[in-house]
């Protein structure tokens, strides 16, 4: 197989280059070529860090468990939620398919396909993908919304939840197909439009949690704009008596303009990211690619703050990240992907410091200051106002409707020991200031 997909920018008509793919077998790779008519334009700008502004093809091949594609592209693909609803889609429609397409019945899909099985109007960031036949893909079905209102949530819900039974009819794959989500994870969602019009993603949930982590999420999205971290919009709303978390997409404005995103996996140009990073890493391409790296640090360390102080630990590198501004430069999106996980060890998924480990420890937190360029007395101050809002953590939950029996399942992911040593460290700078 060997596809050339055009590449555009939003709406504005803007051609940034071409996407290369080439399958043989198991073997695939990906490509990609900036457009003459990108190169020139005064606004062009880098996609990815690893796509310098060059004429001539960059190639990439796939890497066990790592996507063909460069970063920025595959940024843009189905989340593993929207991977399983495309592969069952795949599969009950290869069953039906049986004796009458040998091609449908043996072919599963291919990178590529899952990249273009994302609609077209809801995929994150700016990147759309036109087809050979100049079509965006995903297209929208004859008669089908891209994007279902609030007012179908209850239909999404009852067919992902088929899904994680395993029992989903085909039409409950094709109302699903095409309305996966690039933002995070396994977990079933969707993407929908609130009733003001904006999109927004619908998290519901699944049929093995244990305690309310749609709740949980929008508990620690609210704690975060407490403590003054920018974060994703968020709320709770019933379908059917189930709680479904509704989150604002961030790379949309009012218009319904396209912003372009990269996760900050692909910020640091790393292909598999199961092997361990940190965020100091993190502050390195910050001083490279940030509108205002000072600010950008800050903001980051304060939100590690939050996920060693409410138990954070799915903190992995595309659960965070950038929106473009101006040319070649990026800013962190708002927080997004936060959960209290009362079940799991204290180990964060990206270390603080390359020496530190995985330990969700605020000393390795307060050891990293220099690297971050935050004073003591301004370290001080940012953890004592977020020590404050997650103290505070049984008010805002019972404020977003948690019951009691609710609330305490999440108690040992806010109350523990780091929680205490961050209100000492809080407290001893009040005390120096009191004394000068």
């Amino acid at each position: 197989m060997n596809r050339q997909i055009n590449v555009f920018l939003g709406a504005s008509g803007q051609r940034i280059g071409t996407l290369f793919f080439n399958a043989a077998g198991n073997r695939e790779s990906g490509g990609f070529e900036y457009a003459d008519t990108w190169l020139a334009w005064p606004g062009h700008f880098q996609i990815d860090p690893a796509l310098p502004l060059n004429r001539g093809r960059l190639f990439r091949s796939k890497l066990k468990d790592s996507s063909p594609f460069h970063g920025a592209i595959a940024d843009t693909e189905a989340d593993g939620w929207g991977r399983r609803v495309i592969m069952r889609d795949h599969a009950k429609r290869r069953q039906q398919a049986k004796g009458k397409s040998a091609a449908l019945a043996e072919e599963p899909p291919s990178s590529l396909d899952l990249l273009l099985a994302v609609d077209d109007f809801s995929r994150v960031g700016a990147l759309r993908f036109q087809d050979e036949r100049g079509v965006f893909q995903r297209a929208p079905e004859e008669g089908r919304r891209t994007a279902p209102p609030l007012i179908e949530l209850e239909r999404l819900l009852r067919a992902t939840r088929a899904v994680e039974n395993a029992s989903e009819t085909a039409d409950d794959l094709e109302y699903l197909r095409g309305r996966a989500t690039s933002l995070g994870g396994m977990r079933p969602k969707c993407t929908v439009l609130d009733n003001n019009g904006a999109l927004a993603i619908g998290k519901f949930p699944s049929i093995h949690d244990r305690y309310s982590v749609t709740k949980g999420e929008v508990l620690a999205l609210r704690i975060a704009s407490a403590a003054g971290i920018d974060a994703s919009e968020a709320r709770i709303i019933k379908s059917d008596g189930v709680p479904v978390a509704l989150i604002r997409r961030f790379d949309r404005v009012a218009d319904g303009g396209r912003i372009p995103y990269v996760s900050a996996a692909t910020l640091l140009g790393v292909k598999n990211t199961y092997e361990d990073h940190a965020y100091t890493q993190i502050v390195d391409a910050l001083l490279q690619y940030s509108a205002d790296s000072r600010a950008d640090a800050e903001e980051l360390w304060r939100r590690i703050a939050l996920s060693v102080l409410i138990n954070n630990v799915d903190d992995h590198l595309r659960n965070h990240g950038f929106l473009h501004v101006e040319q070649g430069k990026w800013r962190l999106s708002p927080a997004f992907d936060i959960n209290p996980f009362p079940d799991k060890s204290r180990a964060l998924k990206t270390w603080i410091s390359e020496s530190s480990g995985d330990a969700a420890s605020i000393e390795a937190l307060m050891a990293v200051l220099p690297y971050f360029g935050i004073a003591l007395a301004r370290a001080r101050e940012l953890l004592k106002k977020v020590e404050a809002a997650v103290s505070r953590w049984r008010v805002i939950g019972a404020h977003i409707g948690m019951t009691k029996k609710e609330l305490g399942a999440f108690e040992s992911a806010f109350e523990h020991p780091e929680r205490e040593l961050a209100r000492r460290i809080a407290r001893a700078g009040a005390k120096v200031s009191a004394n000068q």
